[in-house]
């Protein structure tokens, strides 16, 4: 008897203990860069491998900082006011603001920037239009892209939430992200027209949490990887897609985290048809695409203050239904794979390993690197095997505040190798709506990356930064020539180079309201080949190359100029 009052006893306080999880997009930039320089600072403890954050965590954060303010600049202060406002609904309370149209004791309407607040006893929630435009310019040519929707979040009692948005995006002018275009904006499943394209970009879910789990099914972007200018694990590049989340804090020194995910394959499945009739006594055949889903975990070690230390591992593969087994948050895959596969005469799985590090343990100084292996034989190590690994590694390093306040200066490194990301099988490549899910280079590539950050006042971010990008020879995956295949230096032939030097200012107005300016030089060519092709090559010309790589609106010697505003992201 002793023992089942125990067991209950523990059950009721899981489901009691409060706490919400709602992630903040990952778009937010300017809070996850506000968050990052505390921890850079030493002012809070920081887990940073996976993105999003939830809010309530961020708001955690905050008043963690807000208990040591006294460490803090003026300007840090000033931020700290400004987002501890922002997320005032995580923090139990209805915002203070100058610009309200109604203010009651449960409900608070504002002109700037319009919203929503409501908070009772049970039910706290948030709702907002959202509207922008981009315009990027340069001489005798512009691309203009805007979108308009709305966004709403619902705290349920002490552990539930809801949330979701929708935005309309629409493209005047050249598409600027395509799945093979080598830049590091946003994808889109765009519906293409001679004027541009349209997308609907659709987020939410529905999520449980406590102090020490959280978990719920979700549509929304994950980044795993730290970064500051493109991550080589998941990037987050890709659009959303629908996935049942895990995150596990159960210590202090220890995190969980998992997904499974139902990804987009774009390749027609010929057995999964409907009929449809296209004229009188006419039908046709639709086909359907391939299943795809993806499981991966990492799990995030922290021996000591401020080093971070994870590891995970992931799968995509291509079953006709989902598997149970990949529903196991720590388990490694590929021997999963393996055993539910043998005897098929093939693989329908693509696994990988990641391995992460984060160091803040020197004041004002992030030291990180990641690796993303798609395979490792640890024969290929000897300089006397001509193969080698499909891994992708990045180092860099981001110092803030020293020895100038409000400065930051960032470096990455990122080099991948060949057919990093890809593989035989077309439904089971590292992907999704034929965006990679890695790198934003793809494989048989490498980038150079420099920045200077400087925040002079609350909300004003001014940023000078400078890449150097190469990609290699364009291979296929092919089963029967893949050894050939990684037998090739890489980085041998440049079949492309970005040279991009970029001096911008964002500045966030009131909350969700931004404005921003950018002034870029950038050089980008395409290049002829003079060796022979190998079995497996994608070889063009250096025009073909370009086109294959770039929107026809950064094609050669640029200097463009961006401007926008928006409220919302």
């Amino acid at each position: 008897m002793k023992k089942i009052t125990i067991i209950f006893a523990f059950i009721a306080l899981v489901f009691t203990v409060s706490a919400q999880y709602i992630p903040e997009h990952i778009s937010y930039t300017r809070i996850y860069d506000f968050i990052d320089e505390l921890a850079n600072d030493g002012v809070i403890e920081l887990t940073s491998v996976t993105k999003p954050y939830s809010k309530e965590y961020i708001a955690k954060k905050l008043l963690e900082a807000q208990e040591r303010e006294a460490v803090l600049n003026k300007r840090q202060q000033q931020e700290l006011k400004f987002y501890l406002n922002v997320y005032a609904l995580e923090i139990n309370r209805l915002p203070d603001t100058k610009w309200s149209i109604l203010e009651r004791e449960k409900i608070t309407i504002t002109t700037l920037q319009p919203a929503i607040y409501y908070r009772d006893s049970l039910f706290r929630a948030y709702m907002a239009p959202l509207l922008g435009m981009q315009v990027w310019a340069k001489s005798g040519k512009a691309v203009t892209q805007r979108w308009y929707g709305a966004e709403f979040q619902g705290m349920i009692g002490k552990n539930w939430s809801i949330y979701g948005s929708l935005r309309d995006i629409s493209i005047r002018g050249d598409l600027l992200s395509k799945p093979s275009y080598l830049n590091n904006l946003p994808g889109y499943e765009y519906k293409e027209s001679q004027a541009g394209g349209d997308y609907s970009d659709s987020r939410g879910g529905i999520t449980y949490s406590n102090s020490w789990i959280s978990f719920g099914l979700m549509k929304d972007n994950v980044i795993w990887g730290d970064n500051y200018h493109g991550s080589n694990i998941l990037s987050g590049r890709a659009p959303s897609f629908p996935m049942l989340k895990l995150q596990l804090r159960p210590v202090k020194w220890f995190q969980l985290d998992y997904f499974h995910g139902w990804l987009v394959s774009n390749v027609k499945d010929s057995t999964h048809y409907s009929m449809e009739d296209t004229q009188a006594g006419v039908t046709k055949k639709q086909y359907g695409m391939a299943n795809k889903f993806m499981a991966a975990n990492m799990l995030t070690f922290i021996p000591i203050r401020n080093l971070n230390i994870s590891l995970g591992n992931a799968i995509i593969y291509t079953e006709p239904n989902v598997q149970p087994a990949f529903f196991i948050p720590i388990a490694f895959y590929k021997s999963l794979s393996h055993t539910l596969t043998k005897g098929t005469g093939g693989e329908n799985g693509n696994s990988a390993l990641f391995l992460n590090l984060s160091s803040r343990n020197i004041k004002h100084l992030h030291l990180y690197a990641s690796v993303f292996a798609d395979e490792i034989k640890f024969s290929r190590f000897k300089s006397s095997d001509p193969e080698t690994n499909p891994v992708s590694y990045k180092i860099g390093a981001r110092l803030s505040n020293f020895p100038l306040q409000n400065l930051s200066l960032t470096g990455e490194f990122t080099r991948t190798n060949i057919i990093t990301y890809k593989h035989s099988v077309h439904a089971a490549t590292w992907a999704s709506n034929s965006y990679n899910l890695g790198h934003y280079l793809g494989d048989n590539s490498q980038e150079l990356y420099g920045a200077i950050h400087y925040k002079p006042i609350r909300g004003l971010d001014v940023e000078l930064s400078y890449s150097n990008a190469k990609h290699g020879n364009e291979y296929q995956y092919i089963r029967g020539q893949i050894r050939n295949i990684i037998s090739q230096p890489a980085l041998n032939e440049i079949t492309w180079s970005n040279q991009t030097l970029s001096l911008g200012a964002n500045y966030e107005i009131i909350k969700n309201t931004y404005a921003n300016l950018k002034l870029q030089y950038s050089n980008i060519q395409g290049y002829n080949l003079t060796s022979a092709p190998i079995g497996g090559e994608v070889r063009e010309d250096a025009q073909g190359y370009l086109d294959l790589f770039t929107p026809k609106f950064y094609q050669g010697k640029n200097v463009t100029f961006e401007v926008g505003l928006s409220f919302g992201f």
